[in-house]
């Protein structure tokens, strides 16, 4: 099992017990720039599909806890679904009580340096909604750009963002 630490937060790959945490994310209005709400049926779905992908691909989705917590508070890391053209660096933290202390800057930055050293792709997007202003200043904030000729696999709007090995924040 891939483990990635930081400072103050483990990232680890979701497991059954996360699930409960992450229907009541998406099944809030707090999802709705990222494709929700969704039912718990829905989310259990896409929580089978995140672990295929670990199994698949070797990388996935991370669930982040704080440190010496196995609470998972939010996902980050590599989403490749079949539909998607190219791995795409997603995120969320599912309380708000978590956003405004840096730790999805810190679990992206994470994520991301481990995908580029543990796996040949040199690049990654970000599929954000064009409302999602405080996803575009993170995607800025850890040196994506905006990519406007990249593939899409969403309708429209969406604004991608460019991630780069090597580039640092």
């Amino acid at each position: 099992m891939t483990i990635v630490t930081t400072q103050r937060l483990t990232l680890r790959q979701p497991a059954a017990h996360d699930l409960p945490a992450a229907a009541a994310f998406w099944a809030s209005d707090r999802s709705v720039l990222m494709g929700g709400p969704w039912s718990a049926e829905a989310t259990a779905i896409e929580f089978d599909a995140l672990q295929r992908q670990w199994r698949r691909h070797g990388f996935g989705m991370f669930v982040v806890t704080k440190a010496g917590s196995d609470a998972g508070i939010g996902l980050v890391g590599m989403y490749y679904p079949d539909s998607h053209p190219e791995p795409e660096l997603g995120w969320s933290l599912w309380d708000a009580a978590d956003e405004g202390h840096g730790y999805a800057r810190e679990a992206v930055m994470a994520a991301r340096n481990w995908f580029f050293s543990a796996c040949s792709y040199r690049t990654a997007v970000s599929y954000t909604h064009p409302d999602n202003i405080r996803s575009h200043r993170l995607a800025e904030a850890v040196g994506a750009v905006v990519d406007a000729a990249a593939p899409c696999p969403y309708p429209p709007p969406v604004r991608v963002y460019r991630h780069n090995a090597g580039v640092a924040a």
